[in-house]
């Protein structure tokens, strides 16, 4: 059935959404370009693009809705529909997957009574599956509102949604402090984040995500293990004299571990030079 034209924002909020357009279109040479964080700051109005927010976007920009609707729609940033305070996305990718994302998407399922891409009745929380995050190196990794949190298990990821639900105090594993959707939806629109400390909390990389550089320029020892075994703080260095890491047999070998046998260093299945066909 066709839809009624979508309904206008309020006076006071549609002028204050007007300037922001403003500020963000005097970016760019060409006002399309706009585009991406103007759905960002409409998506900071109402926790997700809706069909007011599109046709806002439309307007400041010259463009048709359909324009618009096919962008915001491609982007899984973008909500389609109204969404909790906090987007819990739990990467379910290959490597985040064989180190327990499986397990911990389920328990969140389980826990919060919703399925992928489902809020909880509270609106407090989000949940969904998501692609990879560039952060195999602390997999698994469970993010809120697009701030890290590494090397999860279904045991802290419950306690983590158990704390966001309840309005305690939670704080990445690294990256800015946790603010809401909404805030963070303005963030992404380009506006500075106004929260003391917050921009030089950001950081750079972690420690297992540098040990690859440490090795190459001979910075740490060759048996230096990257990430604890669960449940210790991490460390990036091993002392100089320490033995190599000799995994039980029950301990799940990861990327997290000191590099193992390949082929080409097992005498049990050498890898030698490849030899011309027929000899």
């Amino acid at each position: 059935m066709p839809q009624l034209p979508a309904p206008a924002y309020p006076a006071e909020v549609l002028a204050r959404l007007e300037a922001d357009a403003k500020e963000v279109i005097a970016r760019y040479p060409g006002s399309r370009s706009a585009l991406l964080p103007l759905l960002h700051l409409v998506q900071s109005e109402e926790g997700y693009v809706s069909r007011t927010g599109i046709a806002f976007c439309a307007d400041q920009l010259g463009l048709t809705t359909a324009e618009v609707t096919a962008v915001s729609t491609f982007y899984t940033m973008y909500r389609r529909r109204p969404s909790g305070d906090y987007q819990v996305g739990v990467c379910t990718n290959t490597l985040c997957a064989v180190m327990g994302g499986d397990a911990i998407f389920d328990r969140l399922k389980e826990h919060l009574g919703v399925g992928n891409d489902e809020t909880t009745e509270d609106g407090k929380v989000t949940l969904e599956h998501i692609e990879c995050n560039a952060a195999c190196d602390f997999a698994p990794v469970v993010m809120v509102n697009w701030e890290f949190f590494d090397n999860q298990t279904p045991e802290s990821a419950t306690r983590l949604v158990d704390d966001l639900i309840a309005g305690r105090t939670v704080e990445p594993t690294r990256g800015a402090p946790l603010c809401t959707y909404k805030e963070t939806a303005r963030i992404l629109a380009g506006f500075p984040d106004q929260r003391p400390g917050a921009v030089e909390a950001s950081g750079g990389a972690g420690a297992a995500s540098l040990v690859g550089l440490k090795l190459a320029r001979g910075e740490t020892s060759p048996h230096a293990r990257v990430v604890g075994p669960r449940g210790e703080r991490p460390r990036d260095t091993a002392p100089e004299d320490a033995a190599p890491h000799d995994p039980s047999p029950t301990e799940h070998l990861s990327s997290h571990d000191a590099p193992q046998q390949t082929s080409a260093s097992d005498p049990e299945h050498p890898a030698g030079p490849a030899a011309e066909e027929g000899e």
